[in-house]
């Protein structure tokens, strides 16, 4: 993986490609998680919304069930930026 990151090119991004102050805010916060805490909790979503069936709530079953695709894609832009930064050279 090292000898991947290593031939990618280093070039700095142009002032006006760079991110804003509230992108990179939230960006350290969120790197300060364990990348598997995403995956727990889409796992957890998936569990609440079985439960939810279970129980007959079907629509209530469907909204939390949505939540893990979401909370996966969150959990791989929070592992993208710990490898290479938001605006790394």
């Amino acid at each position: 993986m090292q000898d991947l990151l290593d031939r990618e090119p280093k070039v700095a991004p142009r002032m006006d490609q760079r991110e804003g102050a509230v992108a990179r805010t939230i960006e350290q916060q969120t790197a300060k998680l364990p990348s598997d805490t995403f995956l727990w909790a889409a796992i957890g979503s998936m569990a609440g919304s079985l439960i939810m069936m279970a129980m007959g709530e079907e629509k209530k079953a469907n909204f939390i069930g949505h939540w893990a695709p979401t909370l996966l894609i969150l959990g791989l832009y929070n592992k993208m930026v710990k490898l290479h930064g938001s605006d790394s050279m």
